[in-house]
């Protein structure tokens, strides 16, 4: 069975750097899993900073959407896995769905029974959005909602849940 770590926090709240430096203290070669997608040149800009501060120790696997399927044929051989997040699978998934929630919990589902198959630890990031405004428009409910509920399932699964607030981590579990 894996060792599932879940960490979530608000935005720039440290959450992506501690989870690395979780993983950076197992030996061995790493798998971070990049779930956002690059439409804009200040998306690109994050993403070769976050690159630049992973060593050579770190694999890539990009992957918006499929990553039940595709997380199996890549660990292998790998220390630890780094999903770096969460939420942005969500936006991908909810959008791939039509908006439609259901499918996105039935993905989440399938995506928790697969990561405790393998056999490596797994940290999962992904951001807490219930702590914000209630939003404007049903879409952006809609996420947060899911959101809450996907966190919830993650959390629930893992056998270590982290809240990072101002860098400090605060374990859940």
């Amino acid at each position: 069975m894996s060792r599932l770590v879940f960490i979530t926090g608000g935005a720039r709240s440290g959450k992506s750097g501690y989870a690395q430096r979780r993983c950076e203290e197992l030996p061995g070669t790493l798998l971070y899993v990049a779930t956002a997608r690059v439409e804009d040149a200040e998306m690109a800009e994050r993403v070769a900073l976050h690159q630049q501060q992973r060593g050579e120790r770190w694999a890539l696997l990009e992957e918006p959407l499929d990553l039940a399927a595709r997380l199996p044929d890549v660990t292998p051989g790998r220390s630890a896995v780094l999903l770096d997040c969460l939420t942005l699978w969500l936006t991908n998934q909810l959008f791939a769905a039509g908006e439609q929630p259901a499918p996105v919990i039935a993905a989440a589902e399938q995506l928790i029974e697969t990561l405790r198959r393998l056999d490596i630890p797994i940290f999962v990031v992904s951001n807490e959005v219930g702590s914000g405004i209630v939003p404007d428009n049903a879409l952006a409910r809609t996420f947060r909602d899911l959101a809450g509920r996907v966190n919830q399932l993650f959390a629930a699964s893992a056998d270590e849940a982290w809240l990072l607030a101002s860098g400090l981590p605060l374990r859940l579990k």
